[in-house]
């Protein structure tokens, strides 16, 4: 099966000539469309608002996107509050997630009167004692043993490091409502890329009888519940794509049922999916510049695993396209790699491509989240830049590509010309 990019192979060749490779391209059009499908999915419920996960592409220029389609930002640390009030986001348009958190993060999070998501109980002292507790607070979920869909295991959440068992939630709250606190919200995150059309359904089933649960023991009602992330994309192109529009339905389906009865039908509900909404709209495009025939067959780009790291840290796929080779047979089979001095530097291992060329242009696939956000310098290597397609065809430089004067920034001592 194949992949075909959503932007045309024109205006990436345009992209070629005038950005130097590799680079990452997005797609703003598709980016703002999936953002409505997704928004019109969850219309039912009169408070839902979506909380981009900066985590997965904190480039303005994207952030920019999804604040002026309506959503909020989720933000885990200082620097990503920091990239939120640069680019507007204030008040209730961010929710703070974070663990370990130390105390100048919580800090900045109050400056801005975010939405406060605790990870741990003993965090309720730490923040009231640092900024003070703020009239909302949100507590992170995790219910334990595993998290089960139908027959399969999704994930083991006793085994994640994040969230209050039940028993410290209660206490949490109850501490939280003598403390002065008005206003509770409910978090949890139980799986990662799922493409069940059931995930969400079962998740919400989970928390929103938690909420019920919460209410009928202890008095305690919550006023939102964060689904968060999870939902995923289909990198494989066999995989299908998840239903958005059913999901809703049925996560609509679960709250009449659970909620609505128990008088909680004023319950918001809130998303914080970051891969779901950009993932499938960035590439990374490579040139290919040598070849190595020993015991493979090995094509050498000019992109290497710290441009893109998912394939060398989890074994992920991504597809590659080659441009103007669309349709040519895939009867060369190739380990596409990079030149990290890493032998998990491969983007792809033993996957049939065209016959390559030098100077062929490789449009790798659905790195439009946690792509170029993990990038890193290792060997001296050097992060690419990021453009953005515009719906009128224009492209705008979202970020540069770094220089080693950027590489040697932090180091003062070094008296080098880099001019």
């Amino acid at each position: 099966m194949n992949k075909v990019p959503i932007i045309p192979d024109k205006k990436l060749l345009e992209a070629v000539k005038k950005f130097d490779t590799p680079f990452y391209i997005y797609d703003e059009k598709s980016i703002r469309q999936n953002i409505k499908r997704l928004q019109k999915a969850f219309s039912w419920n009169a408070g839902y608002k979506e909380y981009f996960a900066v985590k997965a592409a904190p480039t303005p220029g994207l952030l920019k996107i999804v604040i002026d389609e309506g959503c909020g930002l989720d933000c885990s640390s200082y620097t990503e509050l920091m990239l939120a009030e640069a680019v507007g986001a204030f008040g209730n348009n961010i929710m703070f997630s974070s663990n370990q958190t130390p105390d100048y993060e919580y800090a900045y999070a109050s400056k801005l009167n975010a939405k406060i998501n605790l990870d741990d109980y003993t965090h309720i002292d730490f923040l009231d004692k640092t900024a003070g507790l703020p009239v909302e607070v949100c507590c992170r979920y995790n219910p334990g043993n595993v998290f089960p869909i139908s027959t399969n295991i999704m994930d083991k959440p006793e085994e994640a490091k994040y969230g209050f068992t039940y028993p410290q939630l209660v206490q949490g709250y109850i501490d939280l409502k003598n403390k002065g606190v008005k206003s509770f919200g409910m978090h949890a995150f139980l799986a990662s890329n799922s493409l069940s059309d059931e995930y969400y359904p079962y998740l919400s089933e989970c928390l929103f009888s938690t909420a019920v649960k919460l209410k009928r023991e202890h008095g305690i009602t919550i006023s939102y519940i964060n689904l968060s992330g999870g939902i995923g994309i289909p990198y494989l192109p066999e995989e299908p794509c998840v239903n958005i529009e059913l999901i809703g339905q049925r996560v609509k389906e679960v709250f009449n049922r659970i909620l609505v009865p128990e008088n909680l039908g004023s319950i918001s509900i809130f998303t914080e999916l970051g891969r779901y909404i950009t993932g499938p709209y960035g590439y990374l495009i490579s040139k290919v510049l040598h070849f190595k025939d020993t015991y493979k067959h090995y094509a050498g780009i000019d992109a290497c695993a710290a441009n893109l790291m998912r394939p060398a840290m989890y074994g992920s796929y991504h597809h590659i396209s080659v441009i103007g080779k669309e349709n040519k047979p895939k009867n060369v089979v190739y380990d596409v790699v990079g030149s990290l001095c890493e032998n998990n530097d491969k983007f792809a291992v033993n996957r049939p491509l065209p016959k390559l060329n030098v100077n062929d242009i490789l449009v790798i696939h659905d790195a439009g989240a946690h792509g170029h956000a993990m990038g890193y310098n290792y060997n001296g290597k050097l992060r690419s830049a990021e453009i953005l397609l515009r719906e009128d065809g224009s492209f705008e430089l979202m970020r540069r590509k770094e220089t080693p004067k950027d590489y040697f920034a932090t180091l003062d001592f070094l008296k080098l010309d880099l001019s």
